[in-house]
């Protein structure tokens, strides 16, 4: 008997997985697998969108006031400068705290723009859903709010889209006023409840003029000062740890440096402030600590017992906010 051939299959062209469109979870994946997407490629794409970004605002002219805004100032508004200048039709890009409503973005009616910083994010890279809003919020309709959607893995970031020379100056308010233009009483009824609810929630806060990124917000019981610093975290604790030790890490009689916040890839340390200390009174003793915080940085030598036991506790008072 004559032999059977064996039969071969025809190759299917290879198709990389950057070329695989994206498509609904349980639909069969693009690739010809055979498997549903959630299950092939998409499993990859899904770990892309939410891999975390732990420094997402790295780069950014302003990084540490970003942060701040982000998880520690109730109100506050800067304006945004766009690489290659504003889209026409466009008169303002402001980043804001919050928006109304908790929207992600809103187009005013005058065509301005208002980004919202304090939102819930689809994936791990806080960066690129904040461009990809932004993007959105430049083509919308003016007078409409912007709605959250999932961002894809290779979208741009604030990165690509921010004028990095230009100045990053943020505006502290005590309360939420700026949603609305012209006056409080123009606000539909839906915005006029969540102005009200916001201002009645938000912790009076000041932005110290004298050092970078220092903030101090006032509570019923003391009051504090917030301040996000850029250098790295290990070296940062040792600096802390030298002055802990020496006894030089408060900011008066009365203060004294509880511990820290990571934040967005940063450390803010926290100092407990007396009830009756403004923001005023915290300039002077603010810019005399960053002189010793500056000399405690460039000390190289090792750390003495007694800084290694401050350090310790420094570390052991960290709370991680993102």
């Amino acid at each position: 008997m004559a032999k059977k051939r064996p039969q071969t299959k025809a190759k299917q062209p290879q198709i990389t997985s950057a070329e695989i469109p994206v498509v609904a979870a349980r639909e069969p994946c693009p690739c010809g697998s055979g498997r549903r997407y959630k299950a092939c490629h998409g499993r990859a794409a899904a770990h892309a969108v939410t891999q975390l970004v732990q420094r997402p605002f790295e780069g950014l002219a302003g990084e540490c006031d970003l942060v701040a805004l982000r998880e520690l100032v109730p109100a506050a508004t800067v304006p945004l400068a766009l690489k290659g200048g504003l889209p026409e039709g466009v008169p303002s890009v402001t980043l804001a705290t919050v928006l109304p409503m908790a929207w992600p973005a809103l187009r005013r009616d005058d065509g301005s723009v208002l980004l919202g910083l304090q939102n819930d994010t689809s994936s791990g890279d806080l960066s690129r859903d904040l461009a990809d809003t932004l993007q959105r919020a430049l083509k919308a309709e003016p007078g409409t709010p912007v709605p959250a959607q999932r961002v894809p893995a290779d979208g741009v970031r604030l990165q690509d889209l921010l004028d990095d020379t230009a100045d990053f100056e943020p505006t502290v308010h005590s309360g939420f006023e700026f949603w609305v233009p012209d006056s409080a009483e123009s606000a539909t009824p839906e915005v006029a409840a969540s102005l009200e609810r916001a201002n009645a929630a938000a912790i009076p806060t000041v932005k110290l003029s004298g050092v970078d990124s220092a903030y101090w917000c006032e509570t019923p019981e003391k009051n504090h000062l917030r301040w996000v610093m850029p250098q790295p975290e290990e070296q940062l604790l040792d600096a802390l740890a030298r002055l802990h030790a020496a006894g030089t890490s408060s900011l008066g009689e009365g203060t004294r440096l509880v511990g820290s916040f990571r934040a967005h890839g940063l450390m803010v340390p926290v100092w407990d402030l007396p009830s009756g200390m403004d923001a005023e009174e915290c300039e002077k003793p603010a810019a005399e600590l960053a002189e010793r915080l500056a000399a405690a940085l460039a000390a190289d030598t090792p750390l003495t017992p007694e800084e290694r036991r401050a350090r310790g506790g420094l570390t052991n008072r960290q709370v991680t906010l993102s």
